[in-house]
């Protein structure tokens, strides 16, 4: 079994530090803290079960859907004009 360091581990999966200190709260990973010149440092026992489960959960950027600016911006617009209507409503009760 490989340890690695959690900076090490978001490198590797392409993943915040954020994202894979929550998986290390929510128990998702196998954590050893060992001390090294007088630090607690955490690392993350690579196991291969669990890799195979965060890979399927992570979504590819390939796989992402691909939108242009303009669809973006349309769809903001459409959202804008919602909000518009329900602050007009809530004026109105008010």
């Amino acid at each position: 079994m490989e340890k690695v360091t959690i900076k090490a581990y978001a490198v590797k999966h392409k993943l915040s530090i954020f994202n894979v200190v929550k998986m290390l709260k929510s128990k998702k990973l196998k954590t050893v803290v060992e001390e090294e010149d007088g630090k607690e440092i955490t690392y993350i026992v690579l196991d291969e079960k669990i890799e195979k489960e965060i890979k399927k959960k992570i979504i590819p950027s390939s796989e992402k859907v691909k939108c242009t600016i303009e669809d973006e911006i349309k769809l903001l617009k459409a959202e804008v004009k919602l909000l518009k209507l329900e602050i007009e409503k809530l004026k109105i009760k008010t």
